[in-house]
């Protein structure tokens, strides 16, 4: 096998079994090697194969899943070029279709002599394995589904150039490695190590349909995330209001509906503001759209991070990239504290409008402002029979209208939030 002359898949995570594999097949039947270490090493690669699909997921051909593992996580110059943008020109195309026919040969390998020679017929569970949960814990089921067919499709392929075919087509639909195959990603600091972008990988499928009413804030949300992921011209977006109306519902609901277009969503906590510089410089090169999400923002009067974050969003020497935008939500329209103590001093201060603006300047760089006030008493009855009808809850409405009144005044009052707690309530008692 001529691993060793890959060019763009070369360093791949995860490599090393494929390096130990590649060593069997060359080696299989040569006496210059001691045939137990031979076999050892064959069984200590079935044992990593396995670790990684049982964490991942897979099932089916375990060897073909692998393979397919390390080509849609590896992001080399070509996988990277072609991720979500599809097919590209250039010589690379030529240095990647080398690479997928050796690709191709491991996917065609007989492992039948080997099996033979080191007496090794439990690799058959190898071929056709049955996976005994929907999804591992690493990968959600939609990912696992999307490796195991696009493996069964590679191990399909009737020469290179139809393998390289299904790759970049894949490249061009899901993207390549972490940002290619999730949708949601958190910060990750650990103690003495870099940071990092790690992928969240269960994330809330909700819809805008979902969120009842609201049908104004949910336009101008979907208009100006839509210039966005279309290449357009498109403002930082601050959702602000009432607790409990669904603000950082839509959020995750426009990151649903726009995923396969290419968004994605990183979460940022106050406190890792200084993170976001490193954030950026990672992702600004991809073919991707990035919302960096913001939930819950606002600052007391002592806290001064939102002068760091009002840099990174507009001010510092270096323009933030076209394809990142910032979203945030907040129970406060200007995002900072203010008390009748600032007024006090506002008034003894000589400078009185620098006050002001220094504290207003942070919500002036949001160019899209969205309300979401709580509903009225109308409203909320609305959410609530329209909730019960999506959940099949069996009660008349003249029952349910009343029960639901009695809950939102002990538990929060009139919200869309207080609403499905009390149709999950409801569907608990069944």
């Amino acid at each position: 096998m001529r691993t060793n002359e890959l060019m763009l898949y070369k360093n791949m995570e995860h490599g090393r079994i494929l390096k130990n594999m590649t060593f069997l097949m060359e080696n299989c039947g040569n006496d210059y090697y001691n045939r137990e270490d031979l076999r050892s090493l064959l069984f200590e690669c079935m044992n990593e194969i396995l670790e990684i699909s049982a964490s991942h997921g897979f099932e089916g051909n375990l060897w073909h899943t692998y393979l397919t593992f390390l080509l849609v996580n590896d992001e080399n110059a070509y996988s990277t070029s072609c991720e979500i943008v599809g097919e590209i020109d250039g010589s690379i195309n030529r240095i990647a279709l080398h690479d997928f026919q050796i690709f191709k040969e491991l996917f065609d390998y007989d492992f039948q002599e080997m099996e033979r020679e080191f007496s090794a017929e439990c690799m058959q569970i190898l071929f056709e394995y049955k996976n005994t949960s929907n999804a591992g814990k690493v990968f959600n089921r939609r990912i696992r589904d999307r490796i195991c067919n696009l493996a069964e499709g590679l191990a399909d392929s009737s020469d290179a150039i139809d393998f390289k075919r299904k790759m970049t087509q894949f490249y061009k639909e899901f993207g390549v490695g972490k940002f290619g195959l999730h949708k949601a990603f958190r910060i990750d600091h650990p103690e003495g190590k870099t940071m990092s972008v790690e992928p969240i990988t269960n994330i809330a499928h909700v819809h805008l349909d979902d969120l009842v009413g609201y049908e104004i804030a949910k336009k101008k949300l979907i208009d100006n995330t839509e210039a966005f992921v279309k290449g357009k011209k498109a403002n930082n977006c601050l959702l602000f209001g009432d607790a409990g109306t669904g603000k950082s519902t839509s959020i995750k609901a426009v990151l649903n509906q726009y995923y396969d277009q290419g968004l994605r969503m990183i979460e940022v906590y106050k406190h890792q503001f200084q993170d976001l510089n490193d954030v950026i410089a990672q992702i600004k090169n991809r073919n991707y759209k990035f919302i960096i999400y913001m939930d819950d923002l606002s600052f007391e009067e002592f806290e001064i991070e939102y002068k760091y974050l009002k840099a990174v969003i507009e001010g510092g020497l270096e323009r933030k990239p076209d394809n990142v935008l910032i979203y945030a939500t907040s129970n406060r329209r200007h995002l900072i504290r203010e008390t009748f103590r600032d007024k006090a001093d506002r008034d003894e201060e000589l400078h009185t409008n620098d006050t002001v603006q220094e504290k207003l300047s942070l919500v002036a760089r949001f160019g899209v402002t969205i309300y979401f006030g709580s509903p009225d008493k109308k409203e909320f009855r609305q959410i609530v029979r329209t909730l019960a009808q999506k959940n099949k809850i069996e009660m008349p409405e003249e029952d349910l209208l009343l029960e639901a009144n009695k809950w939102e005044l002990s538990h929060g009052g009139l919200s869309g939030r207080t609403a499905q707690q009390f149709i999950d309530y409801l569907m608990g008692q069944n």
